[in-house]
């Protein structure tokens, strides 16, 4: 199947018919931003054979990663999103104390507008049409643009979105860097990006133009700290998994291990069995191992292989004609070597040497703050690395599944990304938290505020400020603490009353308990 780009003007009455469509109100209905998350699970459901066929096509992934890794977390996305959208866009009422009490201070979440979603190749259906389901939940209109270096699945989703999709809420357009930088050029009320960081700065300068907000999830280079409290064993099974699955192209996976020398050696004699259960006869010959998605990423990482000061003691084999790389790990790397500078995103894992674990951790803070890090010890070390680093996610004693934990926000920090999708977390990203107060302006209720409230006119004096001090003011509730203060606040906390606040919070409980009845009988 032949990948069609869209053209100029297609772009461009796509972008303008969804924001006509947005315009229209149609996206604030809940029940048909429902019937929209249930097709696209049913496009899912529908097509997992030909999804997975697609993919395997781009990437040589086998079906049971495909559907492990993308369709089942994706599908589980929009049941979750479905199930709980209702309360997700519900009005929040917030307590903001005894004045405010007949303003009723509300938080509504509203949908941003037109909103566009740029996905990455390696994991085309969980970073494409994942952010789709937060912007459907949130009510927006959205156009995704899926990346042309995965073809054959960008095609196949450009042929079966309008078939279970509205087209007046989300249309698929396809092409290379001059579509996506027309896309760009347009007006947006929010602006996805999966990828790496060099287009993510693209991205961010040109949202800036129309002060788009953005979010970006950009990867890194997320370390594994070993511990010798680990189970080797173990450990050793879920690292070699987790940086062979789609050969390495995850932007969450291992991209090096810190560990002291004597743990080094263990380890690797357990990746050496590991490696014989995953692969018999060898991953080259084995259905189940991926390839590198094309010839200029292959070229890179077999650069690194060719330039590594470190010592390859498991794999390296790779032939370029099929791009196959064999997952390869490096022992005794050098902290400036090639395998260190960016990204690996391969199936190449170096291993860091460090005396201890809080050496590792000053290594890892020298450098930017990687999308995830994870840590095989005891609760002792892995919370003396967690409370010493910062990362995107932090997960001990496995790797990557909180990818599938639809409850957990998934976002970078710093260079590795911002904001959050998945569950809540995306709706929200894809929301306006609109705050909103009803103040009382007629009829009694009107008459006790204004009453309340009227020191605040001109001419201004000592006096009625004084008044509003007491009405909306609030004591400190602590006591000054001494100038030497390096621990937690010394004395009593303390609540601050008045006649003018008591009277307030009665009135504001026999509104909300009997309405405006019982204060007309006792004002009368």
């Amino acid at each position: 199947m032949e990948l069609r780009y869209n053209t100029k003007d297609e772009i461009l009455a796509a972008h303008e018919e969804l924001r006509r469509s947005f315009d229209s109100h149609i996206t604030l209905d809940i029940e048909f931003r429902k019937h929209q998350l249930k097709q696209l699970s049913f496009l899912l459901k529908d097509n997992v054979d030909a999804l997975a066929d697609a993919i395997r096509k781009d990437l040589g992934r086998c079906r049971f990663e495909t559907v492990f890794a993308e369709i089942m977390v994706t599908t589980n996305s929009a049941v979750e999103a479905h199930q709980n959208v209702d309360s997700w866009a519900k009005n929040e009422s917030r307590w903001a104390g005894a004045v405010w009490a007949f303003h009723s201070p509300t938080v509504r979440k509203e949908p941003k507008g037109t909103v566009l979603v740029i996905g990455a190749w390696n994991y085309p259906i969980s970073v494409q049409i994942g952010p789709m389901i937060s912007a459907i939940a949130a009510g927006n209109t959205a156009i995704l643009k899926p990346s042309e270096v995965a073809a054959h699945f960008a095609s196949l989703l450009a042929d079966l979105w309008p078939k279970y999709m509205d087209p007046r809420m989300t249309r698929v357009i396809n092409g290379g860097v001059e579509e996506t930088g027309q896309l760009l050029d347009l007006r947006w009320e929010h602006i996805l990006y999966t990828g790496n960081g060099r287009v993510g700065k693209i991205v961010a300068e040109k949202a800036a133009q129309w002060l788009c907000p953005t979010t970006l999830e950009l990867g890194g280079k997320s370390p594994v700290f070993v511990d010798e409290s680990a189970d080797l064993k173990i450990t050793a099974h879920r690292i070699l998994w987790a940086k062979s699955v789609n050969c390495g192209q995850t932007c969450i996976a291992p991209d090096y291990i810190i560990c002291t020398p004597g743990v080094q050696s263990k380890l690797i004699k357990e990746f050496e069995i590991a490696y014989g259960e995953f692969w018999p006869n060898g991953p080259k010959s084995s259905p189940d191992y991926a390839r590198i998605v094309n010839e200029r990423q292959f070229g890179r990482l077999n650069n690194i292989l060719e330039t590594t000061k470190g010592s390859i003691v498991i794999g390296g084999e790779r032939d370029a004609s099929i791009k196959f790389m064999e997952p390869t790990i490096l022992k005794d790397t050098p902290r400036g070597d090639i395998s260190m500078s960016d990204e690996i995103f391969g199936p190449i894992l170096p291993i860091i040497t460090v005396k201890d674990m809080d050496e590792g951790c000053s290594f890892v803070n020298s450098r930017d703050q990687p999308l995830a890090l994870y840590v095989f010890g005891n609760k002792k070390v892995t919370e003396e690395i967690a409370r010493k680093t910062r990362s995107g996610a932090l997960v001990q004693g496995d790797l990557m599944l909180h990818f599938c934990v639809e409850s957990l926000p998934f976002g970078g920090t710093g260079p590795s990304g911002y904001s959050s999708l998945h569950g809540k977390a995306g709706f929200d990203t894809f929301s306006h938290a609109r705050a909103t107060m009803n103040a009382p302006a007629s009829g009694i209720l009107g008459w006790i505020v204004e009453k309340l409230m009227s020191p605040r006119y001109p001419p201004y004096t000592d006096g009625n400020l004084a008044k509003l001090s007491l009405l909306a003011g609030r004591k400190l509730p602590f006591k000054r603490p001494p100038q030497s203060y390096r621990g937690a606040p010394t004395g009593k906390m303390t609540r601050f009353f008045n006649s003018t606040t008591v009277l307030i919070l009665f009135l504001a409980f026999l509104y909300r308990l009997y309405g405006g009845q019982a204060l007309a009988f006792l004002l009368r």
